[in-house]
């Protein structure tokens, strides 16, 4: 595990710790019940490939530990409401507060302003996290294996499978890939982005495509820039994109979204 993925879960660790003070585990999960209806996300991606065309989840990101803020003008609805326009199947919405900027009410205001399925990008570890994100509004979490051992995996997952919400589980190599599999999920998103370097390279997905079964559906995450990028992902069979900074540091995203993925539209 990675020095700076170490200091993240130590500081969800007190995160969780300091949010169960406030609101009990018992009243979140009633709040969870009451939470408005899951759009399907997975279904979300499916149908649009069923189309011919790729399938992008756009990232709503203002910063991160390794380039620092992205996007200093940063309004979660507008993006949110670009990013449809311009094409995007679903929507990723940073969460973390101290090391990406992000925040819940991110979420909330980018899902109020679209019609869009959402994943709540964030460090999810415990179940609290999980009843918390179904009560934010998502319709997605994303679990890293890097950050989890097995049991939480099985745990995690099968809580959010029980809520209606889909699960993305993040993998940066084969080892993780085989323990991500032991998982009935539908979503397997491969990080092309080294852990311990923060180098991409597109060969990760590449390398690794032809270990997921047919009934996943891979998502390659990182380092999809420039057209050829795409291009070289959907002549290999891979059709689900998780794009962020390539947007975020664009003026308008969905712009930006609709000429890298759908120039001919």
């Amino acid at each position: 595990m990675s020095d700076i993925l170490n200091t993240i879960l130590a500081r969800k660790a007190e995160e969780i710790a300091e949010r169960s003070a406030l609101v009990p585990l018992t009243e979140l999960i009633a709040r969870a019940n009451d939470a408005s209806p899951v759009r399907g996300f997975a279904n979300a991606l499916i149908e649009r490939i069923a189309t011919g065309d790729a399938a992008v989840i756009a990232e709503i990101k203002k910063a991160s530990p390794s380039k620092g803020v992205i996007r200093p003008d940063f309004r979660p609805a507008e993006i949110a409401m670009s990013y449809e326009f311009g094409g995007a199947a679903c929507l990723s919405v940073l969460t973390d507060v101290d090391f990406f900027q992000g925040a819940d009410a991110y979420l909330q205001q980018a899902r109020d302003a679209c019609t869009l399925p959402v994943l709540r990008k964030d460090f999810t570890v415990d179940p609290y996290q999980v009843y918390e994100a179904r009560v934010l509004g998502a319709d997605c979490i994303l679990l890293i294996v890097a950050a989890l051992d097995d049991n939480q995996l099985v745990e995690l997952s099968g809580l959010a499978m029980q809520l209606d919400m889909d699960v993305l589980v993040e993998v940066h190599d084969i080892d993780e890939l085989e323990r991500a599999l032991q998982v009935p999920v539908p979503l397997i998103g491969i990080n092309n982005r080294n852990l311990r370097t923060f180098e991409v390279s597109l060969e990760n997905t590449l390398a690794m495509k032809d270990a997921v079964p047919k009934d996943r559906l891979l998502v390659t995450e990182s380092g999809i820039v420039v057209a050829q990028d795409v291009a070289t992902m959907r002549e290999a069979g891979v059709n689900a994109f998780l794009v962020g900074e390539t947007f975020m540091r664009a003026d308008e995203p969905g712009d930006a979204l609709r000429q890298l993925f759908f120039p001919y539209e």
